[in-house]
């Protein structure tokens, strides 16, 4: 007897056809080959993953290669999980940051705060909703003309944050008192909906076609393929930017070494050690089903002697022994924090259905905490960082004003044909040009940007080279 539950699973978005599938074979195959060959995923070549990688060659991840490893990692664990496929999960890690704007989690910020401002976007930007908005709506690699046509399984894994900005589900989880991770507010904002969420209103039957495979899953809950994609994010997240920034030279072993052994010595409101003792009475108050005290102190000895005493000891030279100490250090976190994944039947609001187990869970939280402080934080960042801002603001007011102006003939067919998407899914005519600008800028490089606001500032005169950008 076939399993209803099974089929509705690996129903497609439109139909059961496969065609474009080349060798791949089974239906979650076909999907993970239709979105690596969607041109959305080779733009993430040059997608900013902490910095852009224009400005730092070769020795920084981007937003591909970090997908290339969030899909390593989360195969090797899904293989280890019950009841979970690795074909579904290994396609969703792939698919996780299609939607990625130029400069990254910055032009995810700078986008949202446009599109609910300027142009009156009631669902504003967000890059995980976008990366699903692509693969059900934008892209044209499947075979149906929308969307990827993936399967129910693969749509459902990828819903990181599976609820829309404000009304879907009900009760939504931006107005619970404990929301699940991701799901409360945006900071200052009480009414704007949640902070994080994985579908805009105008996906939200795709979404619900997805869920519906899954019936046992409640409507805050993810998936176990997507709570597994989501580990392996927090892992090569964790493990890969001080990776890089160790290479660049900007993860100084002093200021890493003060902090973690100021903590130990006196956990102060003030002076070394007292942003990890803040980091502690943050874990301890949100997640205290998770955090304990030993466990913690015990991730701050294990990253302290690994990564401060260890890796951080000798200064990268780019010699051959250099590179093997990140290759090493790289490999033992990756398979510690890998190994270290539980199955929870009835996970807290807080977690999902997989997750990383308490020490784990502790280890992960410290090295982000290292990456923020030491990383993101610095003030040299920050103003790159205004500069990048600045390029979207400007390169989305003059898409807004020539979307506005009556020049249609001559808009950039792409920016024209997003704009008819946009108004075939109902929306009214100004809503759906900002949401036309929003699609386009999201689907840029860091360099296109750039090279487009050159084009449309009149700083750039090569018409015929660098105009091509449109």
């Amino acid at each position: 007897m076939s399993d209803p539950t099974a089929s509705a699973r690996t129903a497609r978005r439109s139909g059961p056809g496969e065609s474009g599938a080349g060798l791949a074979t089974g239906p979650f195959r076909v999907d993970r080959d239709r979105i690596v060959a969607s041109p959305f995923f080779a733009r993430l070549a040059g997608v900013t993953q902490v910095v852009s990688p224009a400005g730092a060659g070769l020795l920084v991840h981007n937003r591909l290669t970090h997908s290339l490893q969030v899909a390593q990692v989360a195969r090797a664990i899904a293989e280890r999980v019950p009841d979970c496929d690795p074909d579904v999960v290994e396609a969703a890690a792939l698919a996780h940051d299609l939607g990625h704007p130029p400069f990254g989690h910055l032009g995810e910020q700078v986008l949202d705060r446009l599109a609910r401002g300027r142009l009156g976007l009631p669902d504003g930007f967000e890059g995980n909703a976008q990366s699903f908005r692509i693969v059900t709506t934008i892209d044209l690699h499947g075979p149906t003309g929308n969307g990827l046509d993936l399967t129910a399984a693969v749509r459902a894994a990828i819903l990181k944050y599976p609820w829309t900005r404000r009304g879907h589900p009900d009760p939504h989880p931006s107005r619970a008192a404990l929301p699940p991770r991701g799901g409360g507010p945006l900071p200052g904002e009480p009414d704007a909906g949640s902070a994080k969420f994985s579908c805009y209103e105008t996906e939200l039957d795709d979404l619900r076609s997805a869920r519906a495979a899954f019936p046992d899953t409640g409507p805050w809950r993810q998936t176990v393929e997507a709570a597994v994609m989501d580990t392996a994010d927090d892992i090569a997240y964790a493990i890969h930017d001080l990776e890089d920034f160790h290479r660049v030279g900007v993860l100084q072993q002093a200021g890493v070494a003060a902090e973690l052994a100021g903590w130990r010595r006196h956990a102060g409101t003030s002076g070394p050690g007292s942003g990890l003792e803040a980091l502690r009475r943050r874990l301890a108050d949100k997640d205290g089903w998770a955090y304990h005290d030993d466990l913690f102190a015990a991730a701050v000895d294990r990253v302290r002697d690994e990564l401060v005493d260890g890796l951080l000891g000798v200064a990268f030279d780019g010699s051959m022994a250099a590179e093997r100490a990140v290759a090493e250090f790289s490999a033992r976190w990756t398979a510690r924090l890998a190994a270290g994944v539980v199955r929870d039947p009835d996970p807290p609001v807080r977690s999902g259905p997989v997750a990383l187990a308490g020490a784990q869970w502790h280890e992960v939280a410290v090295l982000k905490f290292v990456h923020q402080r030491f990383v993101l934080g610095r003030a040299d960042l920050a103003s790159y960082q205004r500069g990048q801002g600045t390029v979207l603001t400007a390169l989305v007011g003059a898409l807004a004003d020539w979307l506005a102006d009556d020049d249609a003939p001559r808009l950039p067919p792409r920016l024209h044909d997003l704009a008819e998407l946009a108004r075939s899914q109902g929306a009214p005519l100004e809503q759906a040009r900002g949401r036309a600008v929003i699609d386009y800028t999201a689907s840029l490089t860091d360099g296109q940007a750039g090279a487009l606001l050159d084009v449309l500032t009149g700083r750039n005169g090569r018409l015929w080279t660098d105009a091509a950008v449109l």
